[in-house]
């Protein structure tokens, strides 16, 4: 992790303190510190954990909670909770999402296979109806040499 460096006066701002709290700390090596450049710096992440109170004691209201760490204890669980909800609604959510896919990919493997069967129908009846005009015209090639042999014949005999 890589260490942020302030000023004594950037860090002072940062916590709240004045100034020569904060060199009287860096004295006594309660604070992270090092001199550059003639400047007193001061590790932030380091200096922020000695400065924050480890245990908050006070007696808080927030919206009739009656101490900061009820309300902290309070907080956390509503959002565990609310973290679960979302998960539980996430599962519910993909469970749907893949029947919804199993449903459709059944749909197209059942719309595939009756394509497939209507393909081979037509080829089968494409075939029957070529069989049939050859059979029509085979018939009236018949009849056209046999009626023209016949109107020949009753022809001959009218003369």
């Amino acid at each position: 992790m890589a260490q942020t460096w302030l000023s004594v006066e950037e860090f002072a701002k940062l916590v709240g303190k004045s100034a020569a709290d904060i060199k009287a700390l860096c004295d006594e090596n309660k604070l992270a510190s090092k001199i550059e450049n003639g400047k007193i710096l001061v590790e932030s992440a380091s200096g922020l954990s000695v400065m924050l109170p480890k245990k908050i004691d006070a007696e808080l209201v927030f919206d009739g909670h009656t101490s900061a760490m009820d309300f902290v204890e309070k907080t956390v669980g509503t959002i565990l909770s609310m973290h679960e909800k979302v998960i539980g609604a996430k599962d519910e959510t993909l469970g749907a999402l893949k029947n919804e896919n199993q449903f459709l990919k059944d749909g197209l493997v059942a719309m595939q296979e009756i394509y497939e069967e209507d393909r081979k129908s037509m080829e089968a009846l494409t075939k029957q109806l070529s069989i049939a005009q050859e059979e029509l015209e085979f018939v009236k090639r018949k009849y056209k040499l046999m009626w023209g042999k016949a109107i020949e014949y009753a022809g001959e005999k009218k003369t």
